[in-house]
């Protein structure tokens, strides 16, 4: 049976979704792209032979579309969500769930009156094969018990001009958030945040502290004006090993007495595979109801969303700020 998936949003995710949909996943079929911008919806649906539209609950309550993948704007992400939920369709959306704790708790709500799991979050880099490893580092024991884990995240520039250190945790530091906790199988106990200060008027980059339930310490730079590239690094600590992640260079070009290899631009190129991975485990828990066993819930969105809050708050304060979250309903257990 082939699953017919509407993409909602034909931004640069929501482009990638549905290239990814109509090259990647056998078994299923792009039906439809919805965007408020109609010619941008046909842009990216006409490459595909899908079907165009601009209202997305009416695409969401279509007989013809099976499942949805959401990539509009951050604010629609829980209200569509919601209307999926209602619809009794599996949906998998970017992140965030929502920037508001409070909201992601209106969609764990909503899949417990239903009984059953619809929403698969888009934190892909639980997909990516380096995390992977270094997860299975962990359980299989070859570090011993882990201590710290330390992760950069650097972007060329910022997406606006308006951008702030705020942004930059509710944002960008999300994808931390997550990969760490699915990688050390813990929650956060308290964050402390601050930032340096530039020679400019950019946003600096935020330097975290966090502090887990397990006794481990957790650092996170974030850092959207790096200029130089697109550059993520990890190092697991344990009492007996690390493991780092390796970037990916497919040439090294040596030239002028000198030897360098190149930076993407943006995430897109690196965490490809991990796009895929994740979107196929969505097609297969829309093919069996199973939810995947690695992937991103409605509660790992909760999750990332009460951190960030808590994040936020040490930013502006300058103090340590608990990390309290409620107890994980058995749905999610």
């Amino acid at each position: 049976m082939t699953i017919r998936i509407a993409v909602i949003g034909a931004g640069l995710m929501g482009a990638d979704h549905a290239k990814i949909v109509a090259e990647d996943m056998p078994g299923a079929r792009l039906q439809v792209v919805c965007d408020r911008d109609s010619a941008r919806a046909a842009g990216v649906a006409g490459a595909y032979g899908a079907e165009v539209a601009s209202d997305p609950e009416a695409v969401i309550a279509r007989a013809d579309v099976d499942a949805v993948i959401i990539a509009s704007p951050d604010f629609t992400h829980a209200p569509l969500s919601l209307a999926c939920i209602r619809a009794g369709k599996r949906v998998m959306c970017e992140k965030p769930l929502s920037q508001s704790s409070a909201e992601c708790l209106t969609v764990i709500e909503a899949e417990q009156v239903a009984g059953a799991r619809f929403v698969q979050l888009g934190f892909m880099r639980r997909y990516d094969e380096a995390y992977v490893q270094m997860k299975a580092a962990l359980v299989q024991g070859r570090l011993g018990r882990a201590l710290m884990m330390h992760n950069f995240h650097r972007n060329v520039s910022t997406p606006a001009t308006d951008f702030t250190g705020a942004m930059a945790i509710t944002n960008s530091a999300p994808h931390e958030f997550d990969v760490v906790r699915h990688v050390l199988g813990t929650e956060y106990a308290a964050i402390s945040a601050t930032q340096p200060k530039r020679s400019d008027a950019l946003v600096a980059p935020v330097c975290m502290v966090l502090e887990t339930l397990d006794g481990q310490v957790v650092t996170i730079e974030v850092n959207n004006n790096a200029a130089y590239g697109y550059d993520i690094r990890a190092e697991l600590v344990g009492e007996t090993a690390s493991i780092a992640l390796n970037p990916v260079a497919y040439t090294r070009l040596d030239a002028g007495l000198t030897n360098a290899t190149a930076y993407d631009a943006d995430w897109r190129s690196r965490y490809r595979d991990a796009y895929v991975r994740q979107n196929r485990a969505f097609l297969r828990f829309v093919q069996t109801g199973d939810f995947p066993q690695i992937a991103a819930s409605a509660w790992d969105g909760y999750a990332a969303a009460v951190v960030a809050e808590a994040g936020v708050r040490a930013l502006a304060s300058g103090q340590k700020i608990p990390v309290t979250m409620m107890a994980r309903p058995e749905l999610y257990a």
